[in-house]
């Protein structure tokens, strides 16, 4: 037996073992390597998984089905994309009453049908609640309206006022 071992075991096969076994080793530090380094990216506690890479095949192997879902540069820009869109909506706007994001010239909440705007009644777009004349066409909103109206007729009944005392005094004379 140790005949034949020593016809299989030549210097060839001992370098050729030799060599097999540094690649095992060297594939092993890489493997270690590569969990530390694949585990601070995604923002895992890499030494915790450093330790575990120690124990060959199966602290990888572990590593590999535990490991967080997404490195921690893809979930930055996943949050700064969740953001953008949240600004998008922002820069529509919300229901102050739901919430429901709306835009700008939306006169009722589609969700809740609350009155976010007023409607001009000359050119029929969308008017701020505070706006008391229409900046498209210069028509009155609303209560102002009312208020230039009764302003209006309050200066004609002064007018009328004036010019029967102006006419009653030119009689006399």
């Amino acid at each position: 037996m140790s005949e034949l071992i020593s016809q299989i075991w030549t210097p060839q096969m001992q370098a050729a073992f030799t060599i097999v076994i540094v690649l095992l080793v060297i594939l092993y530090v890489l493997s270690i390597v590569w969990v530390v380094r694949d585990a601070y990216l995604r923002g895992a506690a890499w030494y915790v998984w450093a330790i575990v890479a120690l124990v060959p095949i199966v602290g990888v192997i572990a590593y590999c089905l535990l490991r967080p879902p997404m490195l921690r540069i893809d979930k930055d820009e996943q949050e700064l994309e969740v953001a953008l869109k949240q600004r998008e909506l922002m820069k529509y706007g919300e229901c102050a009453t739901c919430g429901y994001p709306v835009e700008m010239d939306y006169v009722i909440c589609p969700n809740c049908h609350t009155q976010l705007k007023n409607l001009c009644s000359h050119c029929e777009k969308a008017l701020e609640p505070a706006w008391t004349i229409c900046p498209f066409c210069a028509t009155p909103v609303g209560g102002a309206q009312k208020s230039r109206s009764a302003a209006a007729s309050s200066r004609s009944r002064r007018r009328t006022h004036s010019e029967r005392s102006h006419s009653s005094s030119s009689a006399e004379a």
